[in-house]
């Protein structure tokens, strides 16, 4: 059992946000959902029997989602940072989450439809930035601060200084 479960409050769109994430990773799945009840449904001021939490898996990693209410909203001081093994999987997952109103930010961020969001970097992100070379890491800096969906191609070129 996972001692630590992020928990990501929605206002009603946690199921929706559920399936579309596990939709983008391997070994991913929705597991329970629970419902509110009577009594928890006048306490938030939802419908009885609709969507409270929805308790789904990413790669492993359990999350629960919570349809608490309009009151909270994301920011981008949380945020899930997914290491892409390719140009294909950032590019994947980067139309994926960007479509049906995500919005794309700077150096591989995005928000997603719902607002949550996402870091979508290659999984050498570290190894291209190493700072053992200052003049390559400040090379590879300065292309990834010109992107808004990374492109590992450009960044590689930055790294051999081409």
């Amino acid at each position: 059992m996972q001692k630590i479960v992020p928990f990501l409050w929605f206002d009603t769109q946690a199921e929706e946000a559920a399936n579309l994430y596990v939709s983008l990773f391997d070994n991913s799945r929705v597991g329970s959902i629970t419902r509110f009840s009577e009594a928890s449904s006048q306490a938030a001021g939802k419908p009885a029997g609709s969507v409270m939490t929805v308790q789904f898996w990413l790669d492993g990693q359990e999350i629960v989602a919570l349809n608490g209410g309009p009151q909270f909203k994301f920011s981008e001081a949380f945020s899930f940072a997914v290491r892409c093994k390719d140009q294909a999987e950032i590019d994947e997952k980067w139309d994926k989450l960007t479509s049906d109103g995500g919005e794309p930010s700077y150096c591989g961020w995005l928000k997603d439809k719902f607002g949550f969001s996402w870091q979508l970097t290659p999984a050498n992100l570290e190894d291209l930035l190493d700072g053992s070379d200052p003049a390559r890491a400040e090379r590879v800096t300065a292309a990834l601060m010109e992107m808004r969906k990374i492109d590992l191609g450009v960044l590689e070129k930055a790294y051999r200084g081409e």
